[in-house]
């Protein structure tokens, strides 16, 4: 059995041994008794949460402020109430991420919580990356939708020309040539595709879309001869005003944004009269504004935000994979610019995109 002096040997070589390893940590650590008095911290804390010598024996509830972490008093209650580990990521108002590990304290006595030691462990830069990894992947994502979204126009006019070839009802030389015509641009239109893909893979950053100087009306002609046939079927009179001609953009981005504007006011037209769209391109501030106007069939406003979710269809009736709202809203927004709707059942539709012109205000984009 030991004597008095032994156990306050043992007690004090215990001390020591604690107190050592308190002083050489690097992790910011404390230690709370279970009536929620900070009882001890190590030097990291110090610096880390602007902690004093004098804050030890004081009440959590009067320095909790110095985490800047509102429930921190509440994560330390529940452990102790629950005698299990809590383990959460949290960021203070410096804008740090940490690592917060609530270990309960057990006396080997009586198995009861006597207490409990918090860890922080700073995973500023792991969380950072993490981000970057999810921003990524997300961009990937957008870029294999709007691929896939607009290789399906080009890739139905072909499947819709070699099938005419096929019945061979062709009466004249004109419609060989004007079906001929149609296959010409829609091969052209995914080699296109094809090539911006395996440019963008090329480039130092393989998901990064390279900006450049971009003229509007060469673009909404572009978009206009992939959507000549729909144009055509649709009777639908486009009207432009462009008064401003230039943004340094990606080629890629902007295509598909008008496209799949013009496509979606062409598609979603009124059954009583042919399409009337108005396009207009003008300087606003920091932006440049792209507006759609259409005298379709309008949209409720209860629908207003939900149009622009990943595969909503306004009308399952007509054909569409209900992305491409979607695809709009990503890449208006990854590239700094927003997008406003303003629409009536039976009035029609008036789309504002607001993008940022990459030059004058650069941004990392997608």
């Amino acid at each position: 059995m030991q004597s008095n002096t032994e156990v306050i040997k043992n007690l004090t070589e215990q001390n020591d041994e604690l107190e050592n390893y308190f002083r050489n940590t690097i992790i910011p650590q404390l230690f709370v008794d279970a009536n929620l008095i900070l009882r001890k911290f190590t030097p990291p804390a110090m610096k880390q949460f602007s902690l004093s010598k004098g804050d030890i024996n004081r009440p959590m509830a009067e320095i909790h402020d110095n985490f800047r972490y509102p429930s921190i008093i509440e994560n330390i209650q529940t452990v102790i109430d629950s005698n299990e580990i809590l383990e959460k990521e949290i960021q203070t108002t410096d804008l740090r991420w940490y690592q917060m590990n609530i270990i309960p304290y057990i006396q080997k006595e009586n198995n009861q919580t006597n207490g409990v030691i918090i860890t922080f462990v700073e995973i500023t830069f792991r969380i950072r990356d993490l981000k970057e990894q999810e921003k990524l992947i997300s961009d990937h994502e957008t870029l294999l939708d709007t691929l896939s979204h607009d290789i399906k126009n080009p890739l139905g006019n072909l499947i819709l020309a070699i099938d005419e070839f096929k019945t061979g009802g062709l009466e004249n030389q004109e419609s060989f040539d004007a079906l001929l015509g149609i296959v010409e641009r829609a091969l052209g239109k995914i080699q296109n595709l094809i090539e911006d893909l395996s440019e963008s893979r090329a480039k130092e950053h393989k998901y990064k879309s390279h900006a450049e100087l971009l003229n509007f009306e060469h673009i909404l002609e572009d978009v206009r001869l992939t959507l000549n046939e729909d144009i055509r079927a649709s009777g639908a009179v486009i009207k432009t005003d462009v008064q401003i001609s230039e943004i340094t953009f990606s080629r890629r981005k902007l295509r598909s944004i008008i496209y799949n504007l013009l496509n979606n006011a062409i598609k979603y037209r009124s059954p009583e009269k042919n399409p009337a769209i108005a396009i207009s391109i003008i300087p606003d501030d920091e932006y440049i504004v792209v507006s759609i106007t259409d005298n379709g069939i309008g949209i409720d406003e209860s629908k207003h935000e939900a149009v622009f979710s990943k595969y909503y269809r306004l009308d399952n009736s007509l054909e569409g994979s209900g992305i491409g709202l979607y695809l709009v809203k990503e890449l208006v927004v990854n590239s700094g610019g927003k997008i406003l709707l303003e629409s009536e059942p039976g009035k029609g539709t008036t789309i504002r995109v607001f993008l940022k012109d990459l030059v004058k205000t650069p941004l990392l984009s997608s």
